[in-house]
C-alpha cells in the first residue's frame, strides 16, 4: 500500500501492469516512460530472465495535484508475462495500490487472458487483498490486429464486474495514457 515520504512530502503509490506474455505490459510502460517529462521520471530499470523481463519506473504526475501538501509519485512495474515466474508476480504485487490488466484482443490469446486473469486473482487472495476494493482498469489491447474478439467477447470473459475498461493499442499509444489515467485516478481517491 502506499508509502508516505515525509522529508520530501512525497505519497507513493505502486501501479502494477498485469496480464500475459507479450500483450502489451512492457510497451505500455515504454509509451509511458518515454511520453514523462525526463524531469518529472525516474530510469527505467529492467529486470531480465532466461525469457522475461520486469520493468519498473516511477514518475511524479504534475497533474493530480497534491493531497494535504504531499505530491504523489506513481512506481510502475510490470510483471513477467509467463506463470513460469509466478514467485515473482507474486512478489511484485505485494504492496499494490493499483492494477492494469492488459488483456490480449486476439482470438487465439483468449485462453491465456483467462488463466492470468484468475492467476491475478491468486496471488492478490494470497496476500488477503481483495480486486474489488484496490483500484483496477482492463486495457484490451493489441485492437489494431486481425482475428480479434469484439470488445463484447472480452468484457463477458474478462470483465464481469463492469471495472473501468479501454480500447488499446499500446505500440502506437492509443489507450495507454487513458488506462494510466482512469487508475491513477482510483489511487489518489483512496488516499483522500
Amino acid at each position: 500500500m502506499s508509502m508516505i515520504n515525509y522529508a520530501s512530502r512525497e505519497i507513493n503509490c505502486k501501479i502494477v501492469y498485469y496480464g500475459t506474455g507479450l500483450g502489451g505490459k512492457t510497451t505500455n510502460l515504454e509509451h509511458v516512460h518515454s511520453r514523462v517529462d525526463p524531469e518529472s521520471r525516474g530510469k527505467m530499470i529492467s529486470l531480465a530472465t532466461e525469457t522475461d523481463r520486469t520493468l519498473f519506473f516511477d514518475f511524479l504526475p504534475v497533474d493530480l495535484g497534491s493531497i494535504r501538501g504531499f505530491k504523489t509519485r506513481f512506481h510502475l512495474y510490470t510483471v513477467p508475462g509467463q506463470v513460469y515466474y509466478n514467485a515473482s508476480r507474486k512478489l511484485i504485487l505485494k504492496g499494490v495500490d493499483g492494477i492494469i490488466f492488459v488483456a490480449d484482443s486476439q482470438a487465439q490469446r483468449a485462453e491465456a487472458n483467462i488463466e492470468a486473469m484468475h492467476n491475478l486473482f491468486e496471488n492478490l487472495e494470497s496476500y488477503g487483498y481483495d480486486l474489488e476494493t484496490i483500484p483496477f482498469a482492463i486495457q484490451y489491447n493489441k485492437r489494431d490486429l486481425d482475428n480479434i474478439l469484439s470488445v463484447e467477447e472480452l468484457r463477458e470473459q474478462l470483465n464481469p464486474a463492469g471495472v473501468p475498461d479501454f480500447e488499446g493499442v499500446a505500440i502506437e499509444g492509443k489507450g495507454v495514457f487513458e488506462t494510466l489515467r482512469a487508475v491513477s485516478k482510483l489511487v489518489v481517491k483512496t488516499l483522500n
